[in-house]
């Protein structure tokens, strides 16, 4: 639909559309920085979905049963900080959105979770978004499944652009979508036909229709900016048991001499222009001016979910008392109260045992007894299920026909994996966890850099973790991985050296709802290095003192893992020859730098010559080895110094010198 025809048919559409428009080119303009013209090209449509569909009440942004609305073209940040601003939500004053991409604002240039009540996810890397929602769509259809139509009920929409289309995740993320049959899923596509370099037949010509259709989508469309079709088309969607991709055909920078060009995407349309563009708009006001009637107009759009809040929040009242409890409870992310007790009793099970397993079946036994007290865990696996052991009985498959199911089937698709995790977090409810080899975070990466970036909490099951798991070679093998991992903010990255370990570190993950964790697991046996039981979780002091030299302390071995046990035979060979040793486990780096120093000094003093082993790169380990209290010349590493190699693990050990005897002669060339 042309401008004019718009602003003469649908004058009160119009005028509110414009409103978001308006703060788009403004607050843009201010910040000299940002991206105008997709705020002003889905205008009409976010208008429609917030006027007429959307579940919400900016009175109560937390409403567990609202509609999810998630901006996955996050460079549009704009048209999200616009609507709710416009809508009411109390904490997108004026000023903030005055403060467009300033230092302290909330409203950064791409959309972060927790800077502001509204934005459910952050977004920005393009294709997370869409991921995200995934994630979500599932969460909705789990906890229907669990708590009933009458407590969840929801859609999730999403505005995505034709680079979220264009990225590698959105093919793993409408795979999944398709085959979960995620009918409460809806897709709202800016097809503008443009991107930062030009015209989208610059770099792709697939059809996007064609391919959401065959993954299983229902696929409509729509004029971008006809309110009256919009509403049509969202409203139809509603009704399908598929997910559906809505292609909404619009002009980017809509109005401006810029339209329909690159030049409106990624900068601002400077003041003269933004002067024109409201002369065209029929819009007086000066920047950032809203006339009264039309903020009141917005004001009520958010106001209008409040009814159906308030029925909802009755039908909660009337379950039961345990009923209310336990929905609170999963929807804070709050772990149950059994689960330490639960932990406790395999860890003296454990150590009463010793049995001597591969930390990925210790992970499996873990999650055997954690599973049936933590109702609101779903696993999963890009397709190694049997590799990673995330399959407990009882859990079920949960996919379209049994929503009760709790895992769920991935397939290879690592990065959809860890970002439909992050989704079922985001949405609450749901303590999500998902395997794939360790070496394979290079593809989940993205989507675990943000769950860091946002502080949320899904665990990350990673077996395989090191040359250990022979045969499969140096395409498998990871060594760079655990230090990239440690190097971003935020992660817990855990490497327990046996089934102990991994029990008190399944306990940490569990309990956390601000970071996401790491478990690095062996494929090979372990000993049970823990036999002595502890109620206490050791590791969550992240590192500790798990042999002591039995006479003067002339060495301190610091390992990680599958190394641990190498370090333990090392201080057996060290220790005849007279050598006092200490050897510390380090579980988790993260909380042993989270310790007060007189904690850290007790576990790592001065003097003893220092020695890392762990089958890595020696990257981040000069910390330990050099810092706290140690010294360069008096400080070696028995690890990694490149790729491994294909070939059955005890022999690689061997090649490579991760050995007891290697460790050994370490210690005494520092000595």
């Amino acid at each position: 639909m042309e401008l004019a025809t718009l602003k003469d048919l649908h004058p009160a559409h119009w005028t509110k559309a414009c409103a978001i428009r308006a703060l788009a080119m403004d607050a843009v303009q201010a910040a000299n920085s940002g991206h105008p013209g997709m705020p002003m090209g889905m205008a009409d449509v976010a208008t429609v979905l917030f006027e007429k569909h959307l579940k919400f009440d900016a009175s109560a942004p937390d409403w567990a049963d609202r509609d999810r609305f998630i901006l996955s073209a996050g460079h549009g940040s704009m048209l999200l900080y616009a609507l709710l601003h416009l809508t009411g939500y109390e904490d997108m004053t004026l000023d903030q959105v005055k403060a467009f991409r300033q230092w302290g604002s909330k409203t950064a240039g791409h959309p972060e979770y927790g800077h502001a009540k509204g934005i459910e996810t952050t977004t920005g890397p393009l294709g997370q978004g869409i991921a995200n929602a995934v994630g979500f769509a599932m969460a909705e259809e789990a906890l229907r499944a669990r708590f009933g139509k009458k407590l969840v009920d929801h859609f999730t929409y999403v505005i995505a652009g034709d680079g979220c289309l264009m990225e590698g995740i959105s093919h793993e993320a409408i795979g999944l979508a398709g085959m979960q049959k995620l009918g409460k899923l809806i897709v709202l596509w800016d097809d503008n036909d443009i991107s930062i370099d030009g015209r989208i037949s610059l770099s792709d010509v697939t059809d996007q229709r064609k391919r959401f259709q065959a993954a299983g989508w229902q696929v409509l469309s729509c004029d971008g900016h006809d309110p009256e079709d919009i509403d049509a088309a969202i409203g139809r969607a509603k009704t399908s048991k598929k997910p559906t991709m809505i292609a909404c055909k619009t002009h980017i920078g809509f109005g401006s001499s810029k339209q329909d060009s690159a030049k409106a995407h990624g900068s601002p349309l400077g003041a003269e222009e933004i002067l024109k563009v409201r002369e065209t708009y029929g819009w007086p006001y000066g920047p950032f001016e809203i006339p009264a009637e039309v903020k009141s107009a917005w004001e009520a759009i958010g106001a209008k979910g409040g009814a159906e809040r308030a029925a909802w929040e009755a039908r909660l009242a009337e379950q039961s008392t345990g009923r209310q409890a336990e929905f609170a409870r999963v929807m804070a992310g709050e772990p149950p109260k059994k689960l330490s007790a639960t932990i406790r009793a395999l860890k003296k099970q454990i150590s009463d045992s010793a049995p001597k397993v591969a930390t990925r079946k210790s992970s499996e036994m873990v999650l055997e007894v954690v599973n049936p007290v933590m109702p609101e865990t779903i696993g999963g696996s890009a397709d190694l299920t049997g590799s990673n052991n995330t399959l407990t009985k009882d859990l079920g498959i949960f996919d379209a026909s049994n929503r009760k199911g709790r895992y769920v089937h991935f397939g290879i698709r690592e990065h959809g994996m860890a970002a439909a995790m992050n989704g079922m977090v985001l949405h609450g409810g749901i303590k999500p966890y998902g395997g794939t080899f360790l070496c394979f975070t290079d593809y989940a990466r993205g989507a675990m850099r943000l769950s860091a970036l946002m502080g949320v909490a899904p665990v990350y099951v990673m077996t395989h973790d090191s040359i250990g798991l022979g045969e499969d070679g140096p395409t498998h093998q990871p060594v760079e991985h655990i230090a990239m991992l440690r190097a971003t903010p935020n992660i817990n990255v855990f490497r327990p050296a046996d089934t102990v370990e991994t029990a008190e570190a399944w306990e940490l993950a569990l309990s956390t709802t601000t970071t996401p964790s790491v478990l690095a697991l062996t494929r090979q046996n372990l000993p049970t290095v823990r036999t002595e039981h502890k109620i206490w979780n050791l590791t969550a002091q992240g590192a500790y003192v798990l042999a002591e030299a039995t006479g003067k302390r002339q060495a301190i071995l610091m390992a990680t893992g599958s190394e641990v046990e190498v370090a333990l035979k090392a201080r057996e060979i060290l220790e005849a020859e007279g050598i006092g040793t200490r050897v510390v486990s380090m579980p988790c780096w993260e909380l042993f730098e989270a310790q007060d120093e007189a904690y850290r000094r007790k576990v790592l003093p001065a003097g003893p010559v220092r020695v890392g082993v762990e089958a890595m790169v020696r990257f981040g380990w000069d910390r330990w080895l050099h810092g706290e209290r140690g010294h360069r010349d008096k400080a070696g590493f028995v690890g990694m110094e490149g790729f491994g190699a294909s070939a059955p693990a005890e022999v690689l050990y061997e090649k490579f010198g991760i050995t007891a005897e290697g460790v050994a002669s370490k210690v005494r060339e520092l000595l």
